[in-house]
């Protein structure tokens, strides 16, 4: 992998969730639950983005899904199905995200992932989605047991991805994420970032950058 911009980059890292892959627990809930005020309630307060992100941190499925079943026994159910039928969920790839993935890997940058995500779930997206093949390496949280923003798995990925291009340097990546703290948190760390609204933006960003889209 010898490639490098004009300005510098030698290389693009991919968040998925929102850039790649269509994830929302409401594709699933709006089946289970059907009163719009009562399905948000649960989704923010009880199977929350806070919950589901300390099992994307590590703590096991089982572990996480007993714990809220503990603190309200009454939901048991709704609680089981948020992973017992977690692949309702993953609605499928967003394909304007995963067309500029290919054209990137087809003109020879080399691109990567990070990715805030269960290690226990991954392995679903992985075995039904080819596209992910094209990823030279794949940092997800739930196995180094951080998540963004912690710097620590920034530094993870620069060190992964260094195995690959060596000599690589913050500055040389730029980090694509539809989350805006991460992208903060990859900007302090040195890398160039990309706050991911729709395709056509990023796509603009990258060619200013130099990238080949």
């Amino acid at each position: 992998m010898t490639f490098s911009a004009p300005s510098g980059i030698r290389a693009v890292v991919f968040d998925f969730g929102g850039v790649l892959f269509d994830w929302n627990p409401q594709h699933l809930y709006r089946e289970l639950i059907a009163d719009e005020e009562e399905r948000r309630h649960f989704l923010e307060h009880i199977c929350s983005p806070d919950w589901n992100v300390q099992q994307d941190g590590g703590r096991t499925l089982a572990e996480g899904t007993e714990h809220l079943v503990r603190q309200h026994p009454q939901h048991e159910a709704l609680i089981r199905a948020f992973y017992g039928r977690w692949h309702e969920m993953l609605r499928g790839p967003l394909h304007d995200g995963v067309e500029l993935l290919r054209e990137l890997h087809a003109k020879q940058v080399p691109v990567f992932g990070l990715t805030n995500w269960s290690a226990e779930t991954f392995p679903y997206a992985r075995d039904n989605h080819d596209f992910l093949q094209l990823f030279g390496d794949i940092v997800v949280s739930g196995d180094e047991r951080c998540i963004k923003p912690d710097a620590r798995i920034y530094q993870i990925a620069l060190e992964r991805y260094g195995r690959h291009l060596p000599g690589l340097q913050p500055q040389q990546l730029v980090f694509i994420d539809d989350v805006q703290k991460n992208i903060d948190a990859c900007r302090a760390l040195g890398w160039q970032g990309i706050h991911h609204v729709d395709a056509a933006q990023t796509r603009a960003q990258l060619r200013a950058l130099g990238l080949p889209v």
